[in-house]
């Protein structure tokens, strides 16, 4: 990959059976990423099993239970390159069971690419995965009206989705300037890598040319740094290996970092990104490093380094904002479900539910309410359980934004506005 062009994290959202995968599949084939003799066979298996027109999905779908049930289940990675930039697709799960995952996916993407099928028109899952971009601080979207194939390329209900579409972004305070919005078929292949000539109406950018019309992130290299752990690794004649995304600063081989909440200091040996050296890594590099003066078992998933001078921060308490998307009651002061921020996975108390907001205005509904249920966005007060590191989503977003489980269902979702540090 070219490690010269800005990388991006796309992540591919929508409601189940939209086409998300088949489209992923798609543009890899077009792209020649996947050679003609191993879709033949996918696509035998696709038969085989009943599920014809599946074989671009499989590219995406490696794991087998996900073909035997025709969904995708894990967050898939794949890399693929553009004129500008190289692209890492997170392709995200539509079925409501997962969307844990899905949010996983989300939180770590720079854009999302919405999918909704033209025959269906907007879901309950493209309503819920929209808000949950927009409140993960994803705010960048192409939107790929797909299936066109079975409206026959009609650009009247191109224009109804496209105006529902619109509706919804629009709601959920997207700025439609930014939103590209493409009428494709994935299975056809109409759009996404090649211009259509099924749809001479349409004279945009395809799925692909999209794709560089996307404005490059920010990459906070001046902020200090903040490297959540994803793993930790004990490496024969090496070492302790943490690995984990590079969300702000920079880290040089012979740096001394902290790890928090624990507290241990250790120097950096070495550096690696896909199995290549190197000697420095920026904000977006997934990397594993080699450190001396701290065991595999006194660090763990979770959390978080930085430099000592500016260690990452510890929260007693924070302020958040979140949006309650399913919950079967009510949310009171004194839950405590499990919070999933950055890499960690604490349970934190409700202390205060502070206000209600209008999620359409922002405006103040209701100083101090009792519950908050399904639908509600508030702003509220939370204690974590044990030590968590966190910080302000303004200051940095990828340590800032969580998601909120209970009953293997996802309750809401939030960014922290505040934090009070541990004494």
């Amino acid at each position: 990959m070219a490690k010269d062009k800005p990388h991006m994290n796309l992540v591919f959202i929508g409601h189940v059976d939209h086409g998300k995968s088949t489209t992923v599949g798609r543009l890899f084939f077009d792209l020649g990423l996947i050679d003609q003799r191993k879709l033949e066979e996918l696509r035998k298996e696709a038969e085989e099993k009943g599920k014809a027109g599946f074989e671009f999905a499989y590219v995406m779908d490696k794991l087998k239970e996900e073909r035997e049930r025709g969904i995708t289940i894990d967050v898939a990675y794949r890399d693929f390159e553009t004129q500008k930039y190289y692209f890492t697709i997170i392709d995200a799960p539509g079925h409501v069971d997962f969307i844990k995952n899905m949010i996983t996916g989300a939180a770590q993407a720079d854009a999302a690419v919405l999918v909704v099928a033209a025959s269906e028109g907007v879901q309950p899952q493209t309503r819920e995965h929209a808000i949950l971009s927009k409140t993960l601080g994803i705010n960048q979207m192409i939107v790929a009206i797909n299936k066109m194939d079975m409206v026959n390329y009609d650009q009247k209900k191109f224009e109804e989705v496209k105006a529902e579409v619109e509706k919804l972004l629009k709601g959920f305070g997207y700025d439609m300037s930014k939103v590209i919005i493409i009428p494709i078929s994935a299975l056809k292949g109409d759009n996404v890598v090649k211009k259509s000539e099924n749809m001479p109406w349409y004279n945009g950018p395809t799925l692909y040319e999209a794709f560089d019309k996307l404005e490059e992130p920010p990459r906070p290299i001046d902020k200090p740094l903040r490297i959540p752990i994803q793993d930790v690794y004990s490496i024969k004649g090496v070492g302790t290996v943490p690995v984990g995304r590079v969300e702000s600063g920079v880290l040089k081989v012979g740096d001394k970092v902290v790890f928090m909440p624990v507290d241990k200091v250790a120097e950096v040996k070495s550096i690696e990104e896909h199995h290549q050296p190197m000697q420095e890594a920026k904000p977006g590099d997934n990397i594993g490093f080699n450190v001396k003066g701290v065991g595999k078992d006194e660090i763990k998933r979770g959390d978080v380094v930085g430099h000592p001078d500016n260690k990452p921060t510890v929260v007693s308490r924070f302020k958040a904002r979140i949006v309650v998307l399913n919950h079967p009651t009510a949310i009171t002061v004194g839950y405590t479900p499990v919070f999933h921020i950055h890499t960690a996975q604490v349970a934190c108390r409700f202390e205060q539910l502070l206000q209600k907001i209008d999620p359409r205005t922002g405006q103040v509904a209701e100083e101090n309410p009792q519950f908050l249920k399904t639908g509600d966005a508030a702003l509220v007060e939370v204690v974590p359980t044990k030590p968590l590191c966190a910080e302000r989503f303004q200051d940095f977003p990828a340590l800032g934004r969580f998601a909120i489980r209970d009953m293997s269902r996802t309750v809401a979702v939030g960014v922290i506005t505040d934090v009070t540090p541990k004494q």
